[in-house]
């Protein structure tokens, strides 16, 4: 069968935090509460909105209850402003279609929600690529759970890697039983040698060699 990469979106082939600081900023301004700075809306990320906003909320010292109106009113910006800050990472690009080129499927497994993933990968030009995608809203399980990385691998052959940035990411390779990729520039808070890795990397030229070394 043919060998399948999956990859994380988010911190891993797109630095997205600037778009989602400026829906967060949009929720916590209505909220008439001060705005998170791009280094502490990175620290919310990583499993999804909801939680983003509940780290926000307890940040903040929001009434938890308003915890569905601000996921709903920040999921209703970001869709509407997925991709405008959002870049690939330099390299990304190339990295991808080196690895199609050498036969391998390729896939995503965010924990981002499917309908703004498949916008930022239409708007960024980076879709075609991946035979599968799958985000955070695919499945009633999300990463760290391995059922979407599971699905993710089902889809598109057999399990070779999976890459990303945080420790989200670290948990559900290990939790999948695949090998990991860091990518070390991404949105982790832990030090790279405190997660479990088969590799790691700071520059996406350099993956397909390191991919070609696992064998």
């Amino acid at each position: 069968m043919t060998k399948a990469i999956v990859f994380d979106l988010d911190g891993t082939l797109i630095d997205s935090a600037p778009d989602i600081q400026a829906a967060l900023n949009m929720v916590l301004r209505a909220e008439g509460v001060a705005e998170a700075s791009l280094p502490e809306t990175i620290s919310f990320v990583g499993h999804g909105v909801p939680a983003l906003i509940a780290k926000a909320i307890a940040a903040r010292g929001i009434d938890p209850g308003r915890q569905d109106a601000m996921t709903a009113a920040m999921l209703d910006h970001y869709a509407r402003h997925p991709a405008g800050l959002t870049r690939p990472y330099p390299a990304a690009r190339a990295c991808l279609a080196h690895l199609a080129a050498q036969g391998f499927a390729l896939g995503i497994c965010t924990n981002k929600p499917l309908a703004a993933t498949e916008a930022i990968l239409a708007s960024l030009d980076l879709r075609a690529p991946f035979g599968f995608v799958i985000g955070g809203d695919s499945l009633p399980q999300r990463k760290p759970d391995p059922a979407p990385l599971h699905a993710a691998f089902a889809a598109l052959g057999t399990p070779f890697l999976y890459v990303g940035d945080s420790e989200v990411d670290a948990q559900t390779a290990v939790a999948a039983g695949v090998r990991f990729a860091l990518f070390t520039r991404g949105y982790r808070k832990a030090a790279v040698a405190e997660l479990p890795h088969d590799l790691a990397f700071d520059d996406f030229a350099a993956l397909p060699g390191m991919i070609a070394r696992l064998g």
